[in-house]
């Protein structure tokens, strides 16, 4: 899988491969200019002399163009060098290389280490670096200390640099995100603005003048503090990172049931799950609110806390309302009536959690929900959503 550094953080390290390999083709030209009379074959050296200068005039523009770098490319541009690399050893011929004159490419043989290296990181730079000394190592008749560290020095420069693109693609992801975060926050204190000067304001009228309704604007009254309080929630969000490896901040679905009547509390760090897991127990814990309001009482308030422990993740819905005796469940369920049993204790079950009911008349309820956590992201990118301590 191709590191591939976005943005401007490559550009430097390609326009330093492609000066690399410009100077690597001229140096192996003087080179070639100072002992071609020596080589069996001199006229051939001019050749494959030629055939470097078109191949990186070739290869310059390719790598730079984001779209070509891809392992076709990589592959010619080493069948290629170690093809000049090895045309050696019948160019300048077996006497001279054994007596110390260097090969045809010289360094040049370096360069689609390096573009490999950028590409797809330091475990195949270094790869692909040992090959290609041991092509050079096998055009020389005498192996010395002197034409090994050449080749020890290849693949430390291909670990370098495989590090080096590494680091650049994750200073660009950071970046990325920094900017979306605030791209984000601009744009909540924008919609805050809107929001607060016209709709809050509205809601907030609604809210106080439904008393003067009489009985009929109680409901009208109740619902408006909820929108309000959704709302005012809202435009105080704050952007917060998601995966992109099929995980889910727990805090942010959650966070969103707070209402007039319901309190919700997470931690300040994400709390991850699957995503499917994470869906049902959201849709559990609304759930579990809905029957806050249906059966505690008018004035019930509800409380959700979200703990995220070293194996698990807990959410508990408590209420101060009605309360109902333990055996009320079991009877419910015998009698086909099934909502608890399916809209929160199937839902954790399918998530692979446990629910635990307490209960008693005149003392409220509380269902703790407890599901296996889900290692934290790789990577993340940013979206809206409301993040409560």
């Amino acid at each position: 899988m191709p590191i591939r550094p976005r943005g401007s953080v490559d550009v430097p390290l390609w326009r330093a491969l492609a000066t690399f390999r410009v100077a690597s083709a001229l140096y192996a030209a003087i080179l070639t200019a100072g002992n071609f009379r020596a080589y069996d074959h001199p006229a051939a050296a001019w050749v494959v002399t030629g055939v470097m200068a078109g191949w990186s005039a070739m290869t310059v523009p390719a790598y730079a163009r984001a779209r070509s770098r891809r392992w076709p490319l990589v592959t010619v541009d080493l069948v290629v060098t170690a093809a000049c690399l090895l045309s050696s050893l019948w160019i300048v011929g077996g006497y001279g290389l054994a007596h110390g004159r260097p090969t045809l490419t010289v360094t040049w043989m370096a360069c689609p280490v390096l573009a490999a290296a950028i590409i797809y990181g330091q475990v195949w730079g270094a790869v692909l670096a040992a090959a290609m000394g041991s092509v050079d190592l096998a055009t020389r008749q005498v192996i010395t200390q002197s034409t090994v560290t050449g080749t020890v020095i290849m693949v430390i420069a291909a670990v370098a640099l495989g590090r080096l693109a590494r680091f650049a693609y994750d200073m660009q992801q950071r970046l990325n995100r920094a900017t979306a975060v605030e791209a984000a926050n601009h744009e909540r204190e924008r919609l805050a603005r809107e929001i607060h000067d016209g709709v809050l304001q509205a809601i907030t009228l609604v809210r106080r003048r439904a008393s003067e309704l009489g009985e009929p604007g109680v409901e009208l009254g109740r619902l408006a503090a909820e929108q309000e309080a959704t709302l005012r929630a809202l435009v105080s969000a704050t952007p917060v990172e998601t995966p992109d490896d099929g995980v889910t901040d727990l805090r942010v679905p959650i966070s969103a049931l707070a209402a007039a009547a319901v309190a919700v509390s997470t931690p300040a760090d994400g709390v991850w799950l699957p995503s499917k897991a994470a869906a049902d127990v959201v849709a559990a814990t609304a759930a579990a609110l809905e029957n806050v309001r249906t059966h505690a009482g008018p004035d019930a308030r509800a409380w959700v806390l979200l703990e995220d422990e070293p194996e698990a993740v807990t959410v508990t819905v408590r209420d101060d309302g009605a309360g109902f005796d333990a055996q009320r469940l079991a009877a419910a369920e015998a009698e086909g009536r099934i909502g608890v049993a399916q809209s929160i204790k199937g839902r954790i079950r399918d998530a692979g959690g446990i629910v635990t009911i307490v209960s008693a008349p005149g003392a409220g309820t509380e269902i703790e929900m407890r599901v296996a956590r889900a290692a934290p992201p790789r990577r993340a990118s940013v979206r809206w959503g409301r993040v409560r301590g």
